[in-house]
């Protein structure tokens, strides 16, 4: 493999460095660390009404933490957070790193399987669990290494007198806690019974963090195979971190003075929303606006009407949900600089309406567990939809490869190839794994299908695993579904590949509509005035919805597995 030429530095924003230095910070316990002092009369997180400073966050994490090394776990110990966006979660992931643990991020809707597997590959000695979740806990714990349980509540945090009303609501009304009981044998602790312990005799320690030490376990969402464990390691994170606000400070200075106010819609347990949300907000002093239930549009818009956002990072499937809902156009986008789009293909239609009411553009990026996760991006400044995922950010090189890792020029297909200090170390207890997608000179394969212009601006095609292939012709879904959700009467569609005797596979459109007269023969007559004649559609399946992640990615896999079983 030969080194890159970097075109894309020349078409950098004004402002943005070519480099990052990120060994200025031993590890992200600095970095938090000093965002906190230097935040400290601030506000970090708003949640139900409620407002939290850096100066609180920082009490609070240091207590935790405080009583997490009291439970005796050995340095680099896991330890597990199974949580919604609450304020609790932001003080865990701060306790966490500060104790010298690891953080092992769960998706709190994880089935008891999932959640057991992810567990026991961890090694994960204790979690720290909104009691909602803890019924699937109970189930799997015994065959676990978790000793050691904090149990949260949604109002843990907020003030005395509507905590307990929150929690009586919560529990009792809305029924949304399932009953259950953890195991004789586990030390269980609630979350503030937790904090007091830790202001008192367990004092914290501060340990002593290296940058090669492993700062979090991001396992991978499993959508293209077995859920593996992305080792982050301290300078990975600090590093994306640094480089998100190189990228983003050039826009988000045109506010001036005023706090920045970011839009945590998207869950913390995500990576996305972990580095740029979270950690770059707190570099940055950000007020972080907690959504517990961002499919809860209407309980979504009534809250951000109280804020003059400034950032709101989101996926394909949130912005058009907004876009979609009446009552959206009525907020305030006066102070709105920067629309991250992320975790799936950035769809034309949802663009343009999204730009239309509210005057930002959403400028796609690009990234995945494995890059911690921000690896390319297009120019904040950009005047709207471009179709590409942008081009690699501060200290990263990307390449264009094929399938024997030779580098391809541009405009050539191949698969999407990133280096840079954000690169995980690898998988955690998978050397095989990792075998596979890291090459000698340190590159990391996606699995991506892309190709890079001469100014070094990337688009992606599709995934290998997604690709379909019709009588000997490749056929990208994402191309398909871009064209067919530009249908005015299309709400959002995914197509996959399906067995076909005649070609060896043909193109299955799964579709939600927006108008309800949509009919089949609408659709086709319209996709053969888009698509060549292999890539339109054979089979079209009208659904009331699609099934997705909890991110909001839309599960192909799945569609493809229903198609076979009613084959």
């Amino acid at each position: 493999m030969t080194a890159t030429s970097k075109p894309w530095l020349s078409h950098y924003q004004p402002g943005v460095p070519a480099n990052i230095d990120a060994s200025v910070y031993p590890s992200l316990v600095e970095l938090l660390e000093q965002a906190f002092k230097q935040h400290a009369r601030r506000d970090a997180a708003a949640f139900m009404g409620a407002r939290w400073t850096f100066e609180q966050l920082d009490d609070a994490s240091k207590a935790l933490a405080g009583w997490l090394q009291s439970c005796g776990l050995a340095p680099g110990a896991r330890v597990a957070l199974m949580m919604p966006n609450v304020p609790q979660y932001m003080v865990a992931i701060a306790a966490v790193l500060r104790a010298g643990y690891v953080v092992v991020n769960v998706n709190p809707l994880y089935t008891p399987r999932e959640l057991e597997h992810q567990l026991k590959d961890s090694g994960a000695e204790a979690i720290v669990i909104l009691e909602n979740f803890a019924v699937t806990l109970q189930q799997v714990v015994k065959r676990t290494p978790v000793k050691h349980v904090v149990l949260a509540a949604m109002g843990d945090m907020l003030p005395w007198a509507k905590g307990k009303l929150v929690n009586f609501v919560v529990r009792h009304a809305k029924k949304m806690v399932p009953a259950f009981t953890l195991p004789a044998g586990l030390k269980v602790t609630k979350f503030n019974d937790a904090l007091d312990q830790g202001r008192g005799k367990a004092s914290f320690k501060r340990p002593q963090l290296r940058p090669d030490d492993v700062a979090f376990l991001q396992y991978t969402g499993g959508t293209t195979g077995v859920s593996k464990g992305a080792t982050l390691l301290h300078r990975n994170v600090v590093a994306n971190i640094l480089q998100c606000e190189a990228w983003f400070k050039p826009e988000l200075d045109k506010n001036g003075n005023e706090q920045l106010v970011n839009v945590c819609a998207l869950p913390l347990y995500h990576i996305f929303a972990l580095t740029a949300g979270f950690m770059v907000g707190a570099r940055m002093g950000s007020l972080n606006i907690l959504i517990a239930n961002p499919r809860d549009i209407d309980g979504f818009i009534k809250t951000l009407k109280g804020f003059r956002v400034s950032q709101f990072p989101a996926v394909n499937t949130l912005y058009n949900g907004l876009v979609n809902h009446p009552e959206f156009a009525k907020l305030d986008f006066s102070g709105l600089r920067v629309c991250n789009g992320g975790g799936m293909a950035v769809q034309q239609a949802t663009a343009e309406k999204w730009k239309k009411i509210t005057g930002c553009s959403i400028v796609e990026g690009y990234g995945l567990s494995e890059t911690s996760p921000v690896a390319t991006i297009n120019r904040l400044d950009s005047a709207g939809f471009t179709g590409a995922i942008g081009m690699p950010i501060s200290s990263t090189e990307v390449v264009i490869l094929d399938d024997d890792g030779t580098v391809l020029g541009t405009d050539e297909v191949g698969e999407i190839a990133i280096r840079g200090p954000q690169v995980m170390a690898g998988y955690w207890n998978r050397p095989d794994e990792t075998a596979k997608v890291m090459t000698a000179d340190g590159f990391f394969r996606t699995g991506d299908m892309g190709i890079m212009n001469a100014d070094g601006l990337i688009k992606i095609v599709d995934r290998k695993k997604d690709m379909i292939l019709v009588s000997g012709f490749n056929v990208y879904p994402n191309e398909v579904e871009q064209v067919v959700n530009l249908h005015p009467g299309v709400l959002e569609c995914a197509a996959v590949g399906v067995a076909d005797a005649k070609s060896g596979e043909a193109v299955k459109l799964f579709v939600v509509k927006k108008d309800p007269s949509l009919v089949e023969e609408d659709l086709v007559r319209y996709c053969k005035e888009q698509l060549t004649g292999y890539k339109c559609p054979k089979y079209i399946e009208f659904r009331h919805d699609l099934p997705k992640t909890n991110v909001g990615k839309i599960l192909r896999r799945e569609l493809r597995d229903e198609h076979k079983k009613a084959a």
